[in-house]
């Protein structure tokens, strides 16, 4: 591949499933200068398809037999989806759970390469995937699962501090949101729930299909909120350090970031809120947001809080999987050119502006 803005040649890529998931995965292909967004495909003409039609999306039925609900919903649709998978490079599945497993002999029909989620079992790819921490494993594969939100907040975590000082052993309470926004079929309603009972939750030994050889514990919590998840973490590191030099590590990480004291983020609803006012589409927060004050250490062991937007926080590493696929970058441009055209990286400023959103905020 050659600079940036003058690729050799387009990644061709169709998005199976347009919700939560696939719409932001769709508008993140649509950014990149070396990806071609082909079409969506989806099981109804909700408002959701009405959307991806306004903005110029080619719409494909997901269920063959739904296709005349289109027409009649006023929705032109450019094919059914074995047409979608058979013209792609690659398929980003974004189905429910359960769904993409039933997916993968299709792409295998069509031979068409394709990026599973993380709420699929692991055996139903070749590699589970997050850039930060194991971006190589993924180079030539034909199937590649981006691991979950909480999974990937983990690995974003782990990966700096096991390079750094090591890591002994990780253990985590991850309190969950009920569902999304727009899941109001899920509870509780007014509850706490241990979700799963048992210790470990199936975060830990996800967590282990980036890092085979970590020792984590995770415990899990699910609550009446729809925003965001909060860990609190406990890391055993290998050497002795301190809270600031963790976190001078952690704010070089661009898909970290570090909460400032005094701006008054308390919680999750206000960072949603400080997402929004920084005009970020849809309030999405890609990055894990630590608060700084949470940092401590007492020897070897490392405590912080961190909040991880179940919505969007694996969309750059969907983006990022496409090129390990491809082998068209290596993992240092791949997440730079990511991050930059999704406008990842908050500077800390109050305004929530990296300093490269900031100067094309300018240019509009």
């Amino acid at each position: 591949m050659v600079a940036y803005g003058c690729f050799s040649f387009m990644i061709r890529v169709g998005v199976n499933g347009y919700g939560t998931i696939g719409k932001r995965v769709a508008d993140a292909v649509e950014a990149q200068p070396d990806m071609e967004l082909i079409g969506v495909a989806k099981t109804q003409p909700n408002f959701e398809a009405h959307t991806a039609v306004e903005r110029g999306y080619p719409m494909y039925a997901a269920i063959p037999e739904r296709s005349p609900l289109f027409a009649e919903a006023g929705i032109d649709i450019a094919g059914e989806v074995d047409e979608l998978v058979a013209e792609a490079d690659v398929i980003v599945d974004c189905t429910p759970s359960g769904i993409g497993a039933q997916n993968r002999e299709l792409y295998e029909t069509h031979h068409t390469p394709a990026i599973f989620q993380g709420g699929e079992d692991s055996d139903v790819a070749d590699v589970s995937f997050n850039a930060r921490s194991n971006f190589d494993a993924a180079r030539d594969a034909d199937y590649v699962r981006v691991v979950s939100c909480n999974t990937t907040g983990l690995s974003r975590i782990i990966a700096p501090l096991e390079e750094e000082y090591g890591v002994d052993k990780v253990r985590a309470t991850l309190v969950r949101r009920g569902g999304d926004p727009g899941q109001n079929s899920r509870g509780p309603i007014n509850d706490i729930l241990p979700n799963p009972i048992k210790v470990p939750s199936h975060h830990g030994p996800d967590v282990k299909t980036i890092f085979p050889d970590l020792e984590i514990d995770t415990l899990g919590l699910k609550v009446p909120a729809t925003l965001m998840h909060v860990h609190a973490l406990n890391v055993t590191l290998e050497d002795d350090v301190t809270g600031a030099h963790v976190r001078q590590l952690l704010e070089g990480e661009d898909r970290v970031y570090v909460i400032p004291e005094g701006l008054g983020i308390d919680g999750a609803g206000k960072l949603k809120d400080f997402a929004l006012d920084a005009g970020r589409p849809r309030g999405d927060m890609w990055e894990n947001c630590v608060w700084g004050e949470s940092i401590g250490v007492n020897g070897r062991d490392l405590y912080l809080f961190q909040a991880i937007h179940q919505e969007s926080d694996v969309i750059p590493e969907n983006i990022d999987a496409i090129r390990a696929m491809f082998d068209t970058e290596d993992k240092r441009d791949s997440m730079e050119l990511t991050d930059r055209t999704l406008g990842v990286g908050i500077s800390g400023d109050p305004s929530g502006f990296s300093e490269q959103a900031r100067a094309e905020f300018a240019d509009d």
